[in-house]
């Protein structure tokens, strides 16, 4: 577990604490909102520059070129 101090205006600390938003379960729970908030909004900006920009399709010759490349490398992570 991990402790963050933060420093806030008086007054601003004061309005949160008074509407019980300094608990610890109630500020775990903005933070997830708030990444879960940014994690869709960058999906979206991928989306927008796929969509803008979309990739070329890949022949089968490089389909199996990469599959072939991932066997590999898990075949020497393996140790095999």
């Amino acid at each position: 577990m991990t402790i963050v101090q933060i420093t806030l205006p008086d007054a601003l600390a004061q309005e949160v604490a008074s509407a019980g938003l300094l608990a610890p379960e109630k500020i775990e729970h903005i933070l997830r909102e708030q990444l879960c908030a940014e994690r869709i909004e960058r999906l979206k900006a991928a989306r927008a520059t796929l969509t803008a920009e979309p990739l070329a399709p890949m022949t089968p010759e490089e389909i199996s070129a990469e599959i072939e490349a991932y066997r590999s490398e898990q075949r020497r992570a393996a140790g095999s």
